[in-house]
């Protein structure tokens, strides 16, 4: 009795971080929605567009943050089931991935300065928009490694279940949505290439 009495206090205790989990998340939409609305108006007003053909790195790292999606997605199935070793598993996979999409991001900023010549500083701010976009979700991904290292490093401290399914949940949350945050900028920057 005195365990499922704890276990409602700690749910009661966890729901205000959910919701401010949300309120982030809306303000982080808000952010990227406002970046490309400055994208549109400025190449619209004038006639400047990214006229270059965006690095392949960018679609190799598109496949990376899905793959990752998919891993963070068998973590909590695993959370859920009671498998922690397959939860650990998966949440180092998941970081594994968001390092390597990481360095692929770095990476395309490399073939985009000493490749293509295309500068942050810019006569073509159109083109400048490319690191704006890409180094602001760089930011929100390194974020989410951090909140995936403490969800693991929660899971070898063993940890109630409630409290550890919650982190896993967050971790889903932030992961999922900087996933579909990156996909919408990719696909966004694909329209505007030319």
């Amino acid at each position: 009795m005195m365990t499922r009495i704890q276990q409602q206090e700690d749910k009661l205790n966890l729901a205000p971080k959910k919701f401010n989990m949300w309120i982030f998340i809306f303000t982080s939409f808000m952010f990227f929605a406002a970046l490309t609305s400055g994208f549109i108006v400025y190449s619209g007003g004038t006639g400047h567009g990214i006229h270059i053909i965006l690095p392949q790195a960018f679609m190799y790292s598109t496949a990376v943050i899905v793959l990752s999606s998919v891993t963070m997605f068998m973590a909590s199935r695993a959370a859920k089931g009671l498998q922690f070793a397959k939860q650990r598993l998966y949440l180092w996979l998941t970081i594994i991935l968001g390092i390597l999409f990481f360095i692929i991001q770095i990476y395309a900023w490399y073939v985009l300065v000493y490749k293509m010549g295309i500068y942050f500083t810019n006569p073509n701010a159109s083109q400048s928009f490319i690191y704006v976009f890409t180094g602001m979700h760089l930011l929100h991904i390194l974020a989410g490694i951090l909140l995936l290292g403490y969800t693991l490093w929660g899971s070898y401290r063993n940890i109630p279940q409630v409290k550890n399914l919650f982190g896993m949940q967050m971790s889903s949350i932030f992961w999922h949505f900087v996933d579909i945050i990156w996909i919408y900028l990719y696909v966004f920057l694909l329209l505007n290439q030319y």
